[in-house]
């Protein structure tokens, strides 16, 4: 079921399925490096982005689906092209509501975006950070005026 095609593309299997941890079988040699994407096409025609945490020896990768792996067994071809998860950026996602693989959720409406930039990217250097308190604007009116974020914190909002 492995193969490695002329596109980049790396092939394997599922090989166990616990809660959102998913471990891949790769015969051909080739693994998908640490974070970086593998995919499972499900029977309901929507398909599962796991990312790669692990590498467990003898060909087999450690992943963590992103959504539920309802309806995900063992043996079901699971392929990777090299890259990691990446989301739009820029003008065009302002206003969009996105989930951790970058589809939109709001609209099926598309997103124009020129540029995709990986989930794991390295932080700015301390050249360019700011070392003033600066407040993060939601746009939302009460976040803003009871709760109001900091750049740059940890704070996340459920809605």
């Amino acid at each position: 079921m492995s193969e490695n095609g002329s596109n980049g593309r790396i092939s394997g299997s599922v090989s166990s399925v616990v809660g959102p941890v998913v471990d891949f079988s790769f015969t051909s040699g080739d693994l998908p490096e640490i974070y970086h994407a593998v995919y499972v096409d499900l029977d309901d025609d929507s398909t599962l982005v796991c990312e790669v945490q692990q590498h467990l020896g003898d060909g087999a990768v450690r992943a963590l689906a992103m959504s539920t792996t309802d309806g995900l067994r063992r043996g079901m071809e699971g392929y990777s092209f090299g890259a990691p998860i990446t989301v739009p950026v820029g003008p065009a996602t302002l206003g969009r509501i996105f989930d951790v693989t970058g589809r939109p959720i709001d609209s099926d409406d598309p997103v124009d975006a020129v540029d995709h930039y990986s989930i794991h990217r390295e932080p700015p250097s301390f050249a360019d950070r700011s070392t003033q308190a600066e407040l993060f604007e939601t746009g939302v009116k009460v976040v803003d005026l009871i709760a109001p974020f900091t750049k740059g914190g940890k704070t996340g909002i459920f809605g």
